[in-house]
């Protein structure tokens, strides 16, 4: 049996102690989660992550590293092929409506992180982080673009 996997990007990115992030409804719930999104149609990973950024956050997002490729299967056996990066914001555009289910974009320090822990809408929300933490990154040379 083939396994259908989504390709996912996401941003992390630290400005004063702090991580953004997105609180946005699934299944009816709220959750917490990075700017993150799906890989689309003759996209780059790098064009998917900006994108994804300024559509959930409305902040411009310059990667400046993968941060990691993490494999997850969800409850419901959808499995998700994710590809982290981290980077800094520029600008922000406060008029930009946020896409469809973000309720808003915050900024979340450590701790805030571990207490809202529960609402977060899976593992590699707080393991993104915890590598980020702990300093790990990749030259965003690693990506191997087509021609």
């Amino acid at each position: 049996m083939a396994l259908d996997i989504h390709v996912t990007v996401a941003a992390v990115v630290e400005r004063n102690g702090r991580f953004l992030c997105v609180e946005e409804e699934i299944h009816g719930q709220l959750v917490i989660n990075q700017p993150a999104g799906h890989l689309e149609a003759h996209e780059s990973l790098l064009e998917a992550v900006v994108r994804e950024t300024y559509e959930e956050t409305a902040w411009i997002f310059v990667p400046r590293a993968l941060l990691g490729i993490y494999h997850y299967t969800s409850h419901s056996g959808v499995a998700y092929l994710r590809f982290a990066f981290t980077g800094a914001v520029t600008a922000h555009h406060p008029d930009q409506p946020l896409d469809s289910g973000i309720h808003q974009a915050l900024w979340l320090s450590w701790p805030e992180l571990l207490h809202r822990r529960a609402q977060h809408r899976g593992p590699q929300v707080i393991r993104a982080i915890e590598d980020y933490r702990r300093g790990q990154s990749f030259p965003l040379e690693t990506l191997v673009h087509p021609l």
